[in-house]
C-alpha cells in the first residue's frame, strides 16, 4: 500500500482501508465504544463514544503513521523518517518507527508541552525542538528531509495516512452497525477523510459530520471556494485540530464524502471536555472533545444512533486545569466577583459568612488594601467561587447586594 510522491493524489478506497486494518492487527488497539446515557438523554437518541483517546500513544495517529512507514521501500526505511508535530503525530511516528525498526527524528515546537516531548523521546525518537509555531517546525523537518534523505511523514496529507485513519471507520460500523451519524473532529482532515471513505463505502446513508474549532476553521471557506484556503493565525485551545490549511489529499475526500462541517466555540469545547471527564470518566483533549461539543451545542440536529469520535486524550495537566475552570465558568459553575467593603477587623469573615449562607464554595480570595482607587477605609476583595449553575450565580450576586456590598465586577 505504498504510494510514491508521483501518485500521492491516488484515490483512497475501501480496499486500502481494509488492507490497513490487516496491517494494524496486533499493533493498534480496537478501541472501546462506550454508550453515554447523559448525552443520549440530551440528544433524544442513543449516543456512543468511540474512545481513540485510549489508543496506544493516546490518539488515533498511530494508525496512519504505522501504515505509512510500513509501506516504505527497504531503501527508504534505511534512510529513516522525519516528522513535525506538537504532540500526537509525533508520538504516533515515534512508536510506529520503533515497532518497525526505523530510525525517526521528530521536530517539535520549542513551546510543546513537556509531557508530549518526553513521551515522544520515550517511544524512541530523536526530538529536535525548533521554532515557536508548527509552521516553522514543519519547515525545519522538510529541510532536514531534503538534506539527509529521510522520508518526511506528513500528519494527514498522504493516502497511506488516510487509509490508516480510516480503520476507525471500519471499527465504528463493526461495533455500532446501526449508527446513523458519525461526528469527528477535523484539523487537516486525515481522520475525517479516512472515516468517510470506510463508512460511505459500506453504509452510504450514514451521515458523516466534521467538527472544527471556530478559531481554526479552514474547511468551511475552503469548501465554499472549492480549493484549500489558508486561515491566518488559527487560534484555539484544541491544538490537535489547530491547522491553518486543509491537506490537498483529504480535502478532495472531505468535499466529496463528508456531509457537513460544523464549528464549535472555545466555551463549547471546554464544556464538552468537562462533561467527558465528569460524566464519562474519560480524559479527553480539547480536539478529541470537539464532536461532543457539537452534539451539546445542537443536540437535536443529529439522527441517532450517533457515534462521536474521541480522537485523543493527550492533554497537558496545566491546560487541563485551565480548561476545566473555563468549562465550569461556561456552565455557570464558576464565578469571579470583585467588590468593595469597609476595611475593619472581621469584615472579611462577615463577607464569607454571607457566601456560606447561600452555599457558594470559595476557591480563592484576594484582599487588596493599598490602591489609589480605594478610599481611606475601603478594601477590595476578589473572590473565585464554585457555584451550582447560572441560577445559583444570580442568587449569590443578589445576596451580596442585599448585604450591602458594592459588586464592581
Amino acid at each position: 500500500m505504498s504510494y510514491s510522491t508521483a501518485d500521492s493524489f491516488r484515490p483512497v478506497t475501501l480496499d486500502d482501508v481494509r488492507g490497513a486494518q490487516k496491517m494494524l492487527s496486533g499493533v493498534a488497539r480496537v478501541t472501546a465504544m462506550e454508550g453515554s446515557r447523559h448525552l443520549s438523554q440530551m440528544a433524544g437518541a442513543p449516543v456512543h463514544l468511540k474512545c481513540e483517546n485510549l489508543q496506544r500513544t493516546g490518539s488515533f495517529k498511530l494508525r496512519g503513521a504505522y501504515v505509512r512507514i510500513a509501506g516504505l521501500l527497504p531503501e527508504e526505511r534505511a534512510a529513516g523518517v522525519v516528522a513535525a508535530s506538537a504532540g500526537n503525530h509525533a508520538q504516533g511516528v515515534a512508536l510506529a518507527s520503533a515497532l518497525l525498526g526505523v530510525r525517526s527524528t521528530v521536530f517539535m515546537p520549542k513551546g510543546a508541552p513537556l509531557p508530549k516531548v518526553s513521551a515522544t523521546r520515550d517511544y524512541g525518537a530523536e526530538v529536535r525542538l525548533h521554532g515557536q509555531v508548527v509552521d516553522e517546525t514543519l519547515a525545519a523537518a522538510q529541510e532536514y528531509a531534503g538534506e539527509t534523505g529521510a522520508v518526511f511523514i506528513h500528519p494527514f496529507d498522504h493516502p497511506d495516512i488516510i487509509a490508516g485513519q480510516g480503520t476507525v471507520g471500519l471499527e465504528i460500523l463493526e461495533q455500532c452497525p446501526e449508527a446513523r451519524t458519525v461526528l469527528v473532529g477535523i484539523g487537516g482532515g486525515g481522520l475525517a477523510a479516512g472515516i468517510a471513505v470506510a463508512v460511505k463505502a459500506l453504509r452510504p446513508e450514514v451521515r458523516v459530520v466534521g467538527v472544527q474549532a471556530a478559531g481554526a476553521a479552514a474547511y468551511p471557506p475552503s469548501l465554499a471556494a472549492g480549493r484549500p484556503v489558508a486561515v491566518e493565525n488559527p487560534a484555539t485551545m484544541a491544538d490537535g485540530i489547530k491547522v491553518g490549511r486543509p491537506g490537498d489529499v483529504p480535502f478532495r475526500i472531505v468535499g466529496e464524502l463528508v456531509d457537513e462541517v460544523r464549528t464549535v466555540s472555545e466555551d463549547e469545547l471546554s464544556a464538552a471536555l468537562l462533561l467527558c471527564l465528569e460524566r464519562a470518566k474519560l480524559v479527553v483533549e480539547p480536539a478529541g472533545a470537539s464532536p461532543v461539543a457539537a452534539l451539546m451545542s445542537d443536540p437535536g440536529a443529529f439522527e441517532g444512533p450517533v457515534v462521536a469520535v474521541l480522537s485523543g486524550g493527550n492533554v497537558d495537566p496545566v491546560l487541563m486545569e485551565r480548561v476545566l475552570r473555563h468549562g465550569m465558568a461556561a456552565q455557570g459553575r464558576y464565578l469571579a466577583v470583585r467588590l468593595r467593603l469597609t476595611d475593619r477587623p472581621g469584615a472579611l469573615a462577615t463577607l464569607l459568612g454571607v457566601l456560606s449562607v447561600v452555599d457558594a464554595n470559595v476557591l480563592d480570595v484576594s484582599h487588596l488594601r493599598t490602591d489609589p482607587r480605594l478610599g481611606l477605609t475601603e478594601a477590595e476583595v476578589e473572590l473565585h467561587l464554585e457555584t451550582k449553575g447560572p441560577a445559583h450565580c444570580t442568587e449569590v450576586g443578589q445576596a451580596l447586594r442585599e448585604a450591602g456590598y458594592t459588586v464592581i465586577g
